[in-house]
């Protein structure tokens, strides 16, 4: 969340850019409740301070029955302060957890995805001899997805993977945390990108499924209504997204300047109800219930936060470069880069099937919005203790896997492997 000092200093330009993420949030009364629990607590302060005092005069000899019901007085109003104060806190809590973090300047503003901006198209959209099918027409084919037989087990928008597609996902994964996982190679991204950031490599982790309200809500990524599955007799919500449960990794800790950055790339099967949506995105695998990704995490000085950023994202054109798959890269306009987020991108790959780019990668610059509410922090070398920056972004999930099925298709409804790929397909060239 943001601090609340930024927003008494900054009421009018809060409101305007929460607005402008599409929030509907009342600063004013925001920091009302801000100004009614500050008063509830000083005057707490204030009673305890005449408490002791009192306390103090009680020590030097016998109490008067006067003394004694005025401390039974004092007890019982500070008692009563103190449970308004809780009730006040709660209220302000509330109010401030929908306030959006803010956008960056460079942000677009937008209403929609529908104005989110093209910052660069990368390779030409790849051209048949045939007529290309979607994915799920290939794959289906090819006995690769059984959706009647998952929907007899788990209902509708889950499917059973199978055969080759399951081998060429696994072969995603694997090369995708050989890639964070070189430092070399980090450090040729970082000096083809001008990143002037540490090249040091992910360390891949496999994260908990599950989160606790108060752990998942801290990260600010708990959406209740339109995403989330909650566990009917625990306190626990399935992750929609490996990096939702990376993120609070390190909730509570203050962690030493020279351990940062800490760079995770993790595996979780997610989940999400995903709601609203309809037409052919629920065909195929495109957008399931359920599903399995690989994500980048990071902790980083504030500093270095942006830069981070934007290695992520070169990480990303990188992977799909070596894919040899066509893409574009979108900075995302300020309705669509979500409310922990100050900034982000998307990377769209081309779908031959659909004739259209689709998402399948985003990045997120979320600042010290997370950090805040999971009280993650950085002790500095001079000993100085702040808040530290967060960043995640996509490696690998089942889109990219769409997108080498119908740009490597083939007349006859085969797959070429992208010759990335083949070392961790024992070589194979075609599915």
């Amino acid at each position: 969340m943001l601090d609340i000092r930024f927003i008494r200093d900054h009421a009018d330009e809060v409101q305007q850019k929460s607005e402008q993420k599409g929030y509907k949030v009342d600063i004013r009364h925001l920091l009302q409740l801000d100004d009614a629990r500050r008063e509830l607590q000083s005057k707490i302060d204030a009673l305890r301070q005449t408490r002791n005092e009192q306390a103090d005069q009680l020590k030097q000899g016998k109490p008067s029955e006067d003394q004694i019901a005025k401390g039974r007085e004092l007890k019982t109003q500070l008692a009563e302060l103190e449970e308004s104060l809780r009730s006040a806190e709660e209220a302000f809590t509330s109010e401030l957890k929908h306030v959006p973090n803010m956008p960056l300047d460079f942000v677009p503003i937008g209403k929609s995805e529908d104005e989110n901006v093209i910052a660069k198209t990368v390779g030409e959209p790849t051209q048949f001899d045939f007529e290309p099918k979607n994915h799920w027409e290939l794959a289906q084919k090819r006995d690769w997805i059984d959706k009647e037989r998952a929907v007899k087990v788990a209902g509708a928008r889950f499917v059973y993977l199978k055969g080759d597609i399951v081998r060429l996902h696994f072969a995603l994964v694997q090369f995708g945390m050989d890639v964070l996982g070189n430092e070399d190679l980090l450090k040729t991204i970082i000096a083809d990108n001008n990143l002037g950031i540490s090249s040091k490599p992910f360390t891949p982790v496999m994260p908990p499924a599950v989160a606790r309200t108060e752990v998942y809500d801290a990260t600010g990524r708990l959406n209740k209504e339109e995403q989330t599955y909650k566990l009917a007799d625990d306190d626990l919500w399935l992750n929609a997204s490996a990096e939702h449960t990376m993120a609070p990794m390190y909730l509570g800790e203050i962690i030493d300047e020279s351990q940062l950055p800490i760079r995770m790339v993790g595996y979780t099967t997610a989940f999400r109800r995903e709601a609203g949506s309809y037409g052919k995105d629920t065909e195929g695998i495109f957008r399931l219930h359920q599903f399995d990704k690989l994500e980048m995490e990071s902790f980083i000085t504030p500093e270095s936060g942006l830069q981070e950023h934007k290695l992520m994202i070169a990480v990303q054109e990188y992977l799909m470069t070596q894919l040899g798959i066509p893409y574009r890269v979108l900075q995302k306009c300020t309705a669509d880069i979500g409310g922990p987020n100050a900034a982000g991108v998307d990377i769209d790959c081309w779908l031959p099937g659909q004739q259209k780019y689709r998402e399948t990668h985003t990045a997120d610059y979320i600042t010290d919005y997370q950090a805040r509410r999971m009280h993650t922090r950085v002790r500095r070398a001079d000993g100085k203790v702040e808040l530290l920056h967060t960043n995640d972004a996509t490696v690998f999930s089942q889109r990219p896997l769409i997108a080498i099925i119908e740009n490597y298709q083939t007349a006859d409804g085969g797959v070429v492997v992208p010759e990335v790929l083949r070392p961790y397909m024992g070589g194979r060239e075609r599915l």
